[in-house]
């Protein structure tokens, strides 16, 4: 006698379920699990045979209740402070890699430097029960909550909870002395600094930099030269109005990031002055734009890339590993020089 295995059509409002692959497959579900997780033994003949039949079908696995069956996730959250930035762009994309090769599940979060869009993003990640956090944060909040909530965390770029959680930086103070270096190498004396904190270890770290290299060169910092420029591209435009219009304007400007360089830049152009013929400019962060203006615009290069695929190894090794003791990973960087840094103008 024979027995014929029967199901109902699908229909386009149902989603096939792992019955439906079991029944189509002609096995146990138990099997089509072992089958398409690669958790247990299934003969190579039935594994293809229930991937053939799950690819047919249109199969994908519920991963939310999975995770709630087992209270394991294979996803993991990163939030980064502004997508709008190429930089925190390129980092998400490092990360994404990484934890696709990883075999995560990426959900990304752009809190827009917003304490609050910061706290609401990792309370929804806290909720979707992620395995772990990379997050470049904005206070030490959203460190403590997810790790009061068990999530494993890594800070990337800046840290806030050093000792207490990992990090991935890179080596911000070196890149903003080499920088500065350069330019009183060059027999400039009035460097102006444009940056746009120095509170998070980014900021203050670059701003040590540009002190050190003024004081190994001899130069008396003047806080005058020293610009709170904001956070984006036109307050750094509109600072660099005003400084670069006066009669005692410095004769180079080291931009401690890729958006405020822009508005620096902008800035020069706008006033009708010439690069380097009239002002220096470096930056930290070598944002694509950098290398096809013309001139082309020194700067301190970090592999922003393998910063996020940097960090999401390291979430990786501490989800398998949680008691382990923090690190904090520094990468290296290099100062590339282009064509927007000469010897100052002769007075």
């Amino acid at each position: 006698m024979t027995v014929e295995r029967r199901s109902a059509p699908l229909g386009r409002s149902r989603r096939p379920t792992i019955k439906d692959v079991a029944e189509a497959a002609g096995v146990s579900r138990s099997t089509v699990s072992r089958a398409l997780t690669g958790r247990g033994y299934a003969a190579s003949d039935v594994r293809e045979r229930v991937l053939r039949a799950a690819a047919e079908l249109g199969y994908v696995p519920d991963i939310m209740a999975r995770t709630l069956k087992q209270q394991v996730s294979r996803s993991v959250g990163v939030l980064v402070s502004d997508l709008r930035n190429p930089f925190y762009a390129e980092l998400a994309a490092g990360a994404s890699r990484e934890a696709r090769e990883r075999g995560y599940t990426m959900v990304l979060a752009d809190t827009s430097l917003s304490a609050e869009a910061e706290g609401e993003a990792a309370e929804a990640l806290v909720a979707l029960r992620v395995a772990g956090v990379v997050v470049t944060p904005n206070s030490s909040a959203v460190s403590t909550y997810l790790s009061s909530h068990g999530i494993p965390v890594v800070e990337v770029d800046r840290q806030f909870a050093a000792g207490s959680t990992d990090g991935v930086v890179v080596g911000n103070r070196v890149g903003a002395r080499t920088a500065t270096a350069h330019l009183v190498g060059l027999g400039h004396r009035r460097i102006a600094l444009f940056i746009d904190e120095t509170d998070w270890t980014t900021g203050y770290e670059r701003y040590q930099g540009y002190l050190e290299a003024l004081s190994a060169g001899g130069i008396k910092v003047d806080p005058e030269l020293v610009v709170s420029s904001g956070w984006d591209v036109t307050g750094a435009h509109r600072r660099a109005l005003d400084m670069l219009r006066g009669p005692d304007r410095p004769t180079a400007v080291f931009a401690a990031n890729n958006v405020l360089a822009e508005g620096v830049w902008r800035a020069i152009g706008e006033l009708g002055l010439r690069v380097p013929g009239d002002i220096s400019l470096v930056a930290f962060d070598d944002a694509p734009w950098m290398s096809m203006v013309s001139p082309q615009v020194s700067a301190v290069s970090q592999d922003t890339f393998n910063l996020g695929a940097t960090a999401v190894r390291r979430l990786d090794e501490r989800i398998e590993r949680p008691e382990s003791d923090s690190v904090t990973t520094v990468l290296n960087v290099r100062l590339v020089e282009r064509e927007s840094t000469a010897p100052p103008p002769a007075l």
